[in-house]
């Protein structure tokens, strides 16, 4: 069995953290294996509690989130309203058209109505279920 390691960054809003927490959990605290395959998922997201943070202005910031980006193989984005109004969101999916990474959009709870930035980005769409993350992860890595 070979081991894929998949790097992952998580889309959010700090005001709607929950999301992500759910996400991370979902993606970082299980073992997943895909037919003979064994995924080592890692998180290059931006933890709240990551210096990033402490950036002095968005351009530092901006940066920061970039660098993470282009390390990563799959972007995740929660497809909540939220997303419409984020300036962050908006960037980080820029940032993701730019270096080429697919974006995997997640339709929290089946939500029927969702953000179009986000739905429009994304390379995939699935529901708000763990397999269905994973898989669309692993779809879009592959």
């Amino acid at each position: 069995m070979s081991t894929k390691q998949i790097h992952v960054f998580i889309s959010h809003a700090w005001a709607h953290s929950g999301h992500y927490e759910t996400l991370a959990d979902w993606i970082f605290k299980n073992r997943w294996n895909v037919g003979q395959a064994s995924l080592d998922f890692r998180d290059f997201s931006v933890p709240k509690n990551n210096p990033i943070h402490n950036a002095s202005n968005d351009k530092q910031l901006e940066s920061a989130i970039f660098k993470q980006i282009a390390m990563s193989h799959v972007i995740v984005i929660p497809m909540g309203m939220y997303a419409n109004y984020s300036k962050w969101i908006k960037k980080e999916i820029s940032g993701s058209t730019n270096y080429g990474k697919p974006i995997l959009a997640v339709n929290p709870w089946a939500q029927e109505r969702t953000s179009s930035v986000v739905g429009r980005a994304a390379n995939k769409k699935v529901g708000w279920n763990k397999q269905p993350v994973i898989n669309g992860i692993w779809d879009l890595y592959k």
